[in-house]
């Protein structure tokens, strides 16, 4: 099936690792026009523009989410390379843990500033240009399950992501009738970059977590980036229409089975 990612431009936060980086790669093979990759590690979205070069024309732009200018930066750099935004990504976040019992008030203002007000206002540059320019547009925002409730441990972070789903949902069916689709997707546990320096590193689990944990869930493994990044793919794309307002769970688990 083809995605129907020809000639568009996409936009995609977090781009350096992880899930980003995973639906950059699955969006080139799927044969995107354009791509501007952008996260605060700027060297390794440089690495993946030269990786793909082969494939599409992919630019970058180095910049936190937690800066307040950083949204206009990232807008204004994706319209001045390729003079439009066709799609949106927002899969740069953080997971910083903060419980009722833990979490400070800088854990509260950093999380909801890169998680959830990063979000919002490059979905408002990006359907601004959509909406200018009459066309069709995607945005497909990377949530999690944490949403439906969160672990107690996850509290702040279930918090920006509750945010961010009813935030997806109330674009799509604010601009709807524009022809701008936005839905989300709640992702369970994902093996990645990031969440093997928390698992092992920040909370001491040690090099074997992974499989520790893994011999607990009913596949015997965590989600893949690749599994998030071909449901994105295909959301961003022509083929998913007319969905829009959709948050799909893609976990191992039925949320309220438990």
């Amino acid at each position: 099936m083809k995605m129907g990612l020809a000639d568009k431009v996409i936009l995609v936060t977090g781009a350096a690792g992880g899930i980003g980086r995973a639906i950059a790669r699955m969006a080139a093979r799927e044969g995107v026009g354009a791509l501007m990759l952008t996260d605060r590690n700027g060297p390794g979205c440089e690495a993946l523009a030269a990786e793909l070069a082969g494939s599409t024309d992919a630019a970058t732009v180095t910049a936190d989410l937690a800066d307040t200018a950083t949204t206009a930066t990232i807008a204004q750099a994706t319209l001045t390379r390729f003079g439009r935004i066709d799609g949106l990504v927002n899969a740069g976040g953080i997971t910083t843990r903060g419980s009722f019992l833990t979490g400070t008030p800088a854990d509260w203002d950093q999380l909801f500033a890169v998680n959830a007000r990063a979000g919002f206002f490059l979905m408002q540059a990006a359907i601004g240009d959509m909406r200018t320019r009459r066309a069709a547009g995607s945005v497909v925002n990377i949530l999690s399950m944490n949403a439906h409730c969160g672990l107690p441990e996850l509290a702040m972070y279930a918090a920006t992501k509750g945010a961010m789903q009813t935030l997806t949902r109330n674009a799509a069916h604010a601009h709807m009738a524009d022809r701008i689709r936005v839905n989300g997707i709640n992702l369970g546990w994902v093996a990645s970059d990031a969440e093997d320096h928390m698992q092992a590193v920040v909370l001491g689990k040690g090099p074997d977590w992974e499989r520790a944990e893994a011999a607990q869930l009913p596949l015997g493994r965590l989600v893949t980036a690749e599994e998030c990044a071909r449901l994105a793919v295909f959301l961003l794309g022509d083929a998913s229409l007319p969905t829009s307002g959709a948050i799909v769970d893609l976990e191992q688990k039925v949320a309220g089975s438990i």
